[in-house]
């Protein structure tokens, strides 16, 4: 098993979860609102990641400075990484930096609260 984690622009979210929910055999994801930054740090880079620019002014200040985005966060068997990292990527595409990043991590155990069913069954 696998963890995928995605970190996206806000305006890209809809598309991401309609390409996920296309892929058979995986079993969903969980997705965060978060703030962070990357290495566009200019201001210009940042208002235009802003849905409402006017709260940019009384939000961020001084040197550090962050932009909302999107965190998605899927748990799948091995066979289905490359199919999720595909849709993400492609979904997930502007063209333009600051689009985002994925990463993939291993997982070594997973047990369901409710039955406790244990390993690739739960995902």
């Amino acid at each position: 098993m696998k963890q995928v984690k995605a970190f996206i622009k806000n305006k890209k979210l809809q598309d991401v979860i309609s390409s996920l929910q296309k892929i058979e055999g995986l079993s969903g994801g969980s997705v965060t609102a978060i703030y962070g930054f990357g290495r566009d740090r200019d201001d210009e880079t940042i208002k235009e990641s802003w849905d409402n620019k006017e709260s940019l002014d009384k939000t961020v200040s001084g040197i550090y400075q962050s932009i909302p985005h999107k965190r998605i966060e899927i748990v799948c068997r091995d066979e289905l990484v490359e199919v999720v990292l595909e849709a993400i990527q492609k979904s997930a595409h502007t063209g333009l930096r600051g689009d985002g990043i994925i990463y993939v991590c291993p997982v070594e155990d997973a047990v369901r609260i409710s039955t406790a069913e244990r390993g690739e069954c739960v995902v």
